[in-house]
């Protein structure tokens, strides 16, 4: 797993990391929200290399070792109201930086998997790019309708807490976060939580990112005419206990995208717990082997 970068146009570079055989079956892991590439954890993804997948994972725009641009992110009463600098980009900017390293890495065709906004960019890619995606699954993500898939209360209060100014201190923030909207009917892993709180430090201590990529979500607003338009097989899973992205969210995807499967996981909130790996694992796998078929 040695991380490289990637350029991928409109002066955007990705750091990445292929695991697993080269040349076989391409699956693209995209991160959420202020995660970065390790937000897929190692073990994850060496189980879906041994399936026989190479796993790309990478660093979103705005986060760990990619490109981050400079302006001042919205405030969220600017974002509410539709106010964006002119420099903001959206879920379709974030869609292109996706397909420009799939481009980059000279791949043709690929399976594509999204977590939360990883799901909304994957979701967008198939969309826009529909002769370029094998299969797509989107995790814990929601269509952009700001009526599903809402954030708890206690969630949104939570994610009002001033950005960590230390090491320490974003450990303990993620703790706390994962501890509310992590997986409770799963045991909860505390020791990878602050490892990987850790190593997102040391890789890119900045804030900003994360305010930008909200308000590219916010910006690119309800995407359910835009899911329409996917062919690509499409697997939708949520977890039951989200409060983070309300199962909603989850429902109203599959609804939108034609064709889609909604598996609903139960237990599981909005991460990534290990107890739940063979049943993601298993449903990511058989999703991508039953439509090879129609690839394109």
């Amino acid at each position: 797993m040695t991380e490289q970068i990637a350029d991928v146009g409109r002066g955007i570079s990705l750091a990445y990391e292929r695991i697993g055989d080269a040349g076989a079956e391409p699956l693209v892991l995209v991160a959420g929200l202020g995660q970065q590439l390790h937000s897929w954890p190692d073990a994850f993804c060496a189980q879906l290399a041994e399936r026989g997948f190479e796993v790309v994972r990478f660093d979103n725009r705005d986060t760990g070792r990619s490109t981050h641009p400079r302006f001042r992110p919205p405030s969220l009463p600017g974002m509410l109201a539709g106010r964006f600098p002119a420099q903001q980009y959206d879920l379709t900017d974030l869609a292109a930086d996706t397909i420009g390293l799939v481009d980059a890495l000279d791949l043709e065709t690929v399976h594509i998997a999204g977590v939360s906004m990883g799901g909304m960019i994957s979701q967008t890619v198939a969309a826009l790019h529909p002769d370029r995606i094998r299969t797509l699954t989107s995790i814990m993500s929601t269509t952009g309708s700001r009526l599903l898939g809402r954030p708890a209360f206690s969630t949104l209060r939570m994610m009002g807490a001033k950005p960590p100014k230390s090491r320490e201190e974003a450990v303990e923030s993620a703790v706390r976060m994962f501890r509310h909207i992590g997986s409770h009917g799963f045991p909860f892993d505390e020791a990878f939580v602050r490892e990987l709180a850790g190593t997102g430090w040391d890789r890119d201590p900045t804030s900003g990112g994360v305010g930008r990529q909200l308000a590219a979500i916010m910006k690119s607003g309800n995407r359910t005419p835009l899911l329409r338009r996917i062919t690509a097989p499409t697997l939708v899973i949520h977890g039951d206990r989200d409060r983070m992205v309300h199962p909603t969210g989850g429902a109203a995807t599959a609804r939108a995208i034609p064709g889609a499967r909604l598996e609903t996981v139960s237990g599981m909130g909005h991460d990534l717990p290990e107890g739940a790996w063979p049943t993601i694992l298993d449903l990511i796998d058989k999703h991508a082997r039953s439509s090879d078929v129609t690839a394109p």
